[in-house]
């Protein structure tokens, strides 16, 4: 292994790999190094194992996905070749490496009808396409190879690409209410936060072959809120920074229809990794207030990506 581990993440422009590279940047520990187009594209196989190896990695983080979870109900194709047939292939290269690889998955691998937080032995039961492509992805990794981790999160937020934090203060701008789903309930995670733990997972999984720091792992923010919850502290936190503020009108998820289900339970129970790993996100409200701050100041951050 390199003095400095190499660890080579999926994507380029996602939420998880632009905090990523971010949090690398700052630590003399380790590296990290973003994979994707031309180079890498995880739509075809075939090129897959030729620019992981020329990475040279010591760890990779599966970290690029097809998340557009609407969009995934009339394109099921590609979202399981995203999904499901490309982390496969990662862990496949990863064990003729003989290195690991930490697997990026979701919430959604659950159909959200338990009254309590989600725990990793909890039955999988996704209720729409993308749920079930990520949850074949789970399977398929967990196959290839046994020096895995598989990390469920839930309501990512970052300063950057599509997430409910910029949508909210974006709309903000231009309307004075804006109706907000009350009755789904996660734990708001922030990408930077994921990051900065994935990064210390990496490195367990360097410093020691044991197993019991291997398998699947919940890790999201600490604490649940309603999406309605999350949008009234982001417009709070926005008017307080002198930015825009809205009304949040709460309606039901009936109200607001969509392609895709949603479960109505996302909340992770993150007990196992704070145990094994030491690893405890902060507190949602603590970190969604830094990501209100940087976008309001940098209000480039609200242009909608292309």
């Amino acid at each position: 292994m390199n003095q400095m581990p190499r660890i080579v993440v999926t994507g380029l422009t996602g939420q998880v790999v632009q905090s990523l590279v971010e949090q690398g940047k700052s630590r003399s520990d380790s590296q990290v190094i973003p994979l994707g187009r031309p180079q890498l594209d995880l739509e075809d196989p075939s090129c897959i194992e030729g620019a992981v190896r020329a990475a040279a990695p010591d760890v990779i983080i599966s970290a690029a996905a097809y998340t557009a979870v609407d969009h995934a109900e009339a394109d099921a194709a590609r979202a399981y070749a995203v999904n499901a047939v490309a982390p496969q292939e990662l862990a496949r290269v990863a064990k003729a490496l003989k290195i690991p690889i930490i697997h990026l998955s979701t919430d959604y691998v659950f159909d959200g009808t338990k009254s309590t937080p989600y725990t990793e032995g909890d039955t999988v039961c996704p209720i729409n396409v993308y749920g079930k492509s990520k949850w074949e992805g789970e399977r398929t990794v967990a196959a290839a190879t046994d020096n895995h981790v598989i990390l469920r999160t839930a309501w990512i937020y970052s300063p950057f690409g599509r997430n409910f934090v910029r949508t909210i203060i974006r709309n903000a701008q231009s309307r004075t209410e804006l109706p907000v789903v009350m009755d789904q309930t996660g734990n708001p995670t922030s990408a930077l936060d994921l990051a900065t733990a994935m990064i210390a997972v990496a490195k367990d999984l360097l410093a020691s072959d044991a197993q019991a720091l291997r398998g699947t792992f919940h890790l999201a923010g600490t604490g649940d809120a309603s999406w309605a919850d999350v949008a009234e502290e982001i417009l709070a936190l926005s008017q307080g920074l002198g930015g825009p503020s809205a009304k949040v009108n709460r309606i039901l998820t009936t109200d607001y229809p969509t392609a895709a289900a949603r479960p109505s339970n996302s909340r992770l129970d993150c007990s196992k990794i704070a145990r094994l790993h030491g690893v405890n996100l902060p507190h949602w409200k603590n970190s969604i207030e830094a990501t209100v701050r940087r976008v309001i100041r940098n209000p480039t951050e609200l242009e909608v990506p292309k």
